[in-house]
């Protein structure tokens, strides 16, 4: 089992265009290793990303973070700070929530919230910045969610991804 550990999100990856903020809670330990949003390679959010907009998918990093931003998508994450053993959401506390505020003053043309699993709702809902904009309940893409598969896990995200279309 892994020592408990301080774990500091990563920045938010944004343009101040973005229709849709997607939250995690907290990066895993792989993400956090590589400095990288969904960097654990069963983690299907860069996938279903890809999928929903027809595009083959990139191992380039950067150019997924491009990606994600010219589709006006927000990449950050509920949670600030977190002591926390190993990468499950089940093993966060002393939690420390994001500046929300800050960033959606950043994106005055957010439409939507998505958060990535239960706890990033969950932790999402307790800022005050909940009730400015819709907030999206998602199954989490990540491995460890295996109660559902690939394909049910697109249809519910691409509820989301919708809104970044214009209109």
């Amino acid at each position: 089992m892994r020592a408990e550990e301080t774990c500091v999100c990563l920045p938010p990856a944004y343009r101040s265009d973005a229709r849709l903020l997607v939250l995690g809670s907290m990066p895993g330990r792989v993400s956090l290793e590589r400095a990288q949003y969904y960097a654990h390679p069963r983690n299907a959010f860069w996938p279903m990303l890809y999928d929903y907009f027809g595009e083959p998918i990139t191992d380039d990093y950067e150019r997924r973070i491009d990606f994600a931003r010219a589709h006006r998508i927000a990449l950050w994450d509920s949670a600030a700070v977190c002591v926390r053993a190993g990468s499950l959401d089940t093993a966060m506390k002393q939690i420390q929530l994001n500046d929300f505020a800050a960033l959606l003053a950043a994106c005055p043309e957010l439409r939507a919230v998505a958060c990535n699993g239960a706890r990033s709702y969950a932790l999402f809902m307790q800022s005050a910045c909940a009730q400015r904009l819709p907030v999206l309940a998602l199954p989490s893409t990540s491995p460890a969610n295996a109660a559902m598969d690939y394909a049910a896990k697109a249809a519910r995200w691409a509820e989301a991804f919708a809104l970044t279309r214009e209109g």
